[in-house]
């Protein structure tokens, strides 16, 4: 029967694609025994025998081929974008991003803001060709600025020692400042800002760091770098040695050991018209103008020789180009320093600094702050109390920081309390330009003694308001600027 049986063909069945000798691999192999897919060579059979290659193996290549050419548009759509957008020089309010106080979502960064330069040796300033982060800071500014510099965190507390306390040289709000040590030797002054998933502490550091970027005068303090390491926001200043304007005006609020010397009134009168020119660069020779928007004494720095120096621009605002343009904001600021229209709408313009200006004057002269709840009724809000005797010889002598009785002359002081009557004006309106205010106390400075009645200090060059000692007067003339001083028994 085995005889028969290997005699007798074989039963009817589909043909097998193994060859006899596969078949002892296909018992030694995993299952399936077989890929998943055909190789290149093998035939597809049908019901009638005949084969073609499998259709997997053109379809493949060509959808590869499709997505690769989709890849390389799009790729090619996005850097032609990005060149398209590449930051530049904004000369209008509308072009600049800066303002940071857009609903909805956290500031962009206004990486194509820029600063005119005004044709002078003591002004200059420089507009930066890329945006800040990333570390690419391509700036386009004189060879002796050698720009802000982008640091690590570590970097920046090793400079500190760690963030040691016994660096701590000042605090604030929003961050503490220490004093630290670069790799360098450079001293600086490290702001940490406090973020505590904060939107606003974003927005102030970008603001920050955008505008001290690209402005650069001798009267603004300057940003050594920064840090935006992960969750890390650090800024890098020029160190201050003399502090703030704050801790020398403001004494009692020290310790006694603490406490430094009493500034003297040509000081005082030096530190006055730096804070002026700091504003009027911000003001007059900027496009678009820049609004501080929180100038006070804590945020005036001193350098070695009590040169101020203005800072903290996390509140800074652009404003509009247009004549007595506004812009309407959330009001933000100091209590005691807020101009009234801005405290009460929120209409900022540039005369909004001016006024802030005014109460720095005011501190000067007194040695009082804005706002003290511990004097007598009548006394707390030092502008209210301030005005009325601005205006009257006897009051503003007894008005005068005690601490400078003896080193002013009446004409000076006279002049100098005309200035502040008019930069405290309750209408803006009324209230001068930084520029006619520079040009005021250049002759106190320069020349102690030199009279205060109609003294021509430049040509005329459009409008201008002339100073008045009475707050409640303030016009226009055609010709140069010129201060009067028109009080109660002085004329």
């Amino acid at each position: 029967m085995a005889d028969a049986w290997a005699a007798s063909p074989p039963s009817p069945t589909a043909p097998s694609p193994f060859a006899a000798d596969d078949l002892v691999d296909a018992r030694l192999a995993p299952w399936p025994p077989f890929a998943p897919w055909p190789a290149p060579g093998q035939l597809h059979h049908n019901r009638r025998g005949g084969g073609h290659p499998n259709p997997l193996f053109t379809i493949l290549p060509a959808s590869a081929l499709a997505i690769g050419v989709v890849l390389l548009v799009a790729v090619v759509v996005i850097l032609v974008m990005t060149r398209r957008w590449k930051p530049g020089t904004v000369d209008g309010a509308g072009g600049a991003s800066c303002n940071g106080d857009k609903p909805g979502g956290a500031p962009a960064s206004s990486c194509g803001s820029s600063v005119r330069g005004y044709n002078n040796s003591r002004y200059y300033a420089a507009a930066a060709a890329g945006c800040i982060y990333g570390g690419r800071l391509g700036f386009s500014v004189q060879p002796r600025n050698r720009g802000a510099q982008v640091f690590t965190y570590r970097e920046l507390e090793s400079a500190t020692d760690g963030f040691s306390e016994c660096n701590v040289v000042g605090r604030g709000a929003y961050g503490v400042v220490f004093r630290g040590r670069l790799g360098d030797g450079t001293t600086a002054a490290i702001k940490r800002l406090k973020m505590d998933g904060r939107r606003e502490g974003e927005r102030e550091f970008r603001i920050e760091v955008d505008l001290l970027s690209r402005m650069h005068s001798p009267y603004l303090v300057g940003l050594l770098g920064y840090c935006a390491d992960q969750s890390h926001r650090l800024l890098v200043f020029e160190f201050m040695p003399n502090g703030s304007l704050k801790s020398h005006l403001h004494r009692r609020a020290l310790a006694p050991a603490e406490q430094p010397p009493p500034l003297d009134w040509q000081t005082r009168l030096g530190i006055a018209l730096d804070c002026a020119r700091a504003l009027e660069f911000l003001h007059e020779h900027s496009s678009p103008a820049v609004i501080h928007r929180d100038f006070k004494c804590s945020n005036i720095l001193l350098d070695h020789n009590y040169r101020a120096r203005v800072s903290d621009f996390g509140m800074a605002k652009l404003g509009s180009n247009k004549a007595n343009g506004q812009v309407t904001t959330r009001v933000l600021g100091t209590t005691g320093y807020l101009a009234p229209e801005y405290a009460s709408t929120g209409k900022l313009t540039t005369k909004s600094d001016v006024y802030s200006y005014g109460v720095v004057l005011l501190e000067l002269l007194t040695g009082r702050v804005p706002v003290d709840t511990k004097r007598p009724p009548g006394q707390h809000v030092l502008v209210s109390w301030a005005l009325p005797r601005l205006t009257n010889r006897e009051k503003l002598v007894q008005m005068v920081d005690p601490a400078l009785i003896g080193q002013f002359s009446l004409k000076d002081l006279v002049q100098v309390a005309a200035i502040t009557a008019m930069c405290i004006q309750t209408k803006a309106d009324y209230r001068p330009l930084m520029t006619d205010v520079v040009q005021s106390l250049i002759p106190i400075v320069k020349s102690p003694l030199m009279s205060c009645t109609s003294t021509p200090l430049r040509p005329a060059h459009g409008h201008h308001h002339v100073v008045y000692m009475s707050p409640s007067r303030g016009s226009s003339n055609g010709g140069a600027l010129e201060t009067r001083c028109v009080m109660h028994g002085l004329d």
